[in-house]
């Protein structure tokens, strides 16, 4: 397995990126994504590729990336925001196990409903401190093994009857961050922290 971790690494030249592009675990600490690049990742087929740096990623990168055929986590934490149409993009990478979003502080409904579509086994939102009703709904639909949310810290009744539907195996939550009566539908349902 070739492992690489440049997480200081903020800035790519595109004849880099096609010789990284060959390794199993890639991390690296890129500020920026430009959609060349993006690009020259779709071609991507290692198990993870984490791009810890980036605060922003274009339509156009998300959908390049979407393409790749990475088997593990493709790791985005360090996003805060991200559109719809990446969001749609993102959901439809073919063979990732996992999406890492744990920087995102806000899921606005549509992306939550594209995400829900993601046919991985997790999704990681774990900063996210609310979620709406509707997004609740989108995501209790996710057919994957686990949704990270233990950031929340509000969820409405309606929204957690709404999260106590995930069949999945894990749906972690701070039961102590929570509303205490959104937390207990969620105990009351089998999730746990």
């Amino acid at each position: 397995k070739q492992t690489l971790h440049l997480n200081g690494l903020t800035q790519l030249s595109d004849a880099a990126a096609e010789s990284l592009n060959k390794l199993d675990d890639l991390q690296l600490g890129l500020t920026e994504l430009p959609d060349a690049t993006a690009a020259i990742f779709s071609k991507f087929k290692g198990f993870h590729l984490y791009l810890n740096g980036l605060t922003q990623l274009s339509d156009a990168a998300a959908e390049s990336l979407s393409l790749s055929k990475l088997s593990g986590f493709l790791g985005l934490p360090g996003l805060t925001e991200l559109s719809d149409a990446a969001a749609e993009s993102l959901s439809k990478l073919v063979a990732a196990y996992g999406l890492n979003l744990r920087g995102l502080t806000e899921l606005s409904d549509n992306a939550a409903e594209s995400l829900s579509k993601f046919k991985g086994g997790e999704i990681n939102l774990h900063v996210l401190t609310e979620l709406s009703d509707n997004a609740a709904e989108s995501l209790s639909k996710f057919k994957g093994e686990e949704i990270n949310l233990s950031g929340l810290t509000q969820l409405s009744d309606a929204a957690a009857e709404s999260l106590s539907k995930f069949e999945g195996e894990c749906l972690y939550f701070d039961p102590d961050a929570l509303p205490a009566s959104a937390a207990q539908i969620l105990r009351d349902a089998g999730h746990g922290e």
